[in-house]
């Protein structure tokens, strides 16, 4: 297994960085495709480090933020065939704050029609193809364990529009007409895992772990008791957080007992720093161009 960065907020190469994730993966003779990024500058990278983008098996959206998820259309133009497998509770709904505060911060509006013949949406645990699986947050077990996807999502100050029905963005800023909008807390049903079976362990994909990257780790390994869980890799969507809140999740990443954490993007600088100290040699960062082999 190999994954490369396509694009992370630093770089180490000739290469260029944004806000923003892609990651391409090969497993077992398949390529597999994490995200696109804020722009079409992934593709570019992927060009520069002789990749065909085209050889794509199939694509797949960690969540329906626009870092991840903006170049979704230039992956459709060099690849014709792959399907783009996105979390079951995606919409082009999401957003900073709500009301007049509200900033999209959404998948490229008429994406889903656009590419509707392209995307499809995973249910809450998907096996793509032998080994490979897509894992959405499961609800009813964080519950057990005291965690509020929705309290997250309000701690982070970050919603979803949605009409009376719950069936997508009715708010004026879209341009669809309504007069009002019903806002709730982001409780990340568009999120996903992408985990792969290596001969280390389990290796799981979480590009922002916007339900916490520890929740996700106890997340898999509930549903899969008998195998252990060798790496996490993603950010951490920490780049805002207190540094003992912060100090306080690595500790309870460390418990989980997984061997290696390989994060950056929206872990931020400062974040990283601290993780370092509580995590030591088993963290490693992201940068555009790294590339990791299990």
């Amino acid at each position: 297994m190999k994954a490369t960065v396509l694009i992370d907020n630093n770089t180490k190469k000739n290469l260029i960085p944004e806000w923003g994730l892609s990651i391409l993966i090969e497993y077992n003779g398949h390529k597999i495709l994490l995200d696109a990024g804020a722009s079409d500058s992934f593709a570019d990278n992927a060009e520069t480090l002789g990749i065909d983008l085209a050889d794509v098996e199939f694509a797949v959206l960690s969540h329906a933020h626009y870092d991840h998820a903006n170049g979704m259309a230039k992956f459709f133009e060099k690849n014709q065939t792959a399907p783009f497998y996105i979390g079951s509770g995606s919409a082009e709904n999401c957003y900073h704050s709500f009301g007049p505060e509200a900033k999209y911060i959404g998948m490229p509006q008429g994406i889903l029609k656009d590419y509707h013949e392209r995307i499809i949406f995973a249910e809450e645990v998907h096996e793509v193809i032998p080994g490979v699986r897509l894992i959405g947050h499961r609800k009813e077990f964080l519950a057990e364990q005291g965690v509020n996807l929705s309290e997250i999502g309000k701690k982070a100050d970050m919603y979803v529009c949605e009409d009376n029905a719950g069936a997508g963005c009715c708010c004026e800023s879209c341009g669809c007409g309504e007069a009002e909008a019903v806002w709730r807390p982001d409780s990340f049903d568009h999120e996903q895992s992408l985990v792969f079976e290596t001969e280390k362990g389990l290796v799981i994909f979480n590009s922002c772990c916007h339900g916490g990257a520890d929740n996700v780790v106890m997340e898999v390994a509930d549903l899969y008791p008998d195998q252990k869980i060798y790496a996490i890799i993603g950010g951490f969507h920490l780049y805002e957080t207190p540094d003992d809140e912060v100090e306080a999740f690595g500790k309870r990443l460390a418990e989980t007992g997984v061997e290696k954490v390989v994060t950056g993007h929206c872990t931020g600088d400062r974040g990283c720093e601290i993780l370092a100290e509580v995590l030591g040699d088993r963290l490693e960062l992201l940068y555009t161009g790294k590339v990791m082999e299990f």
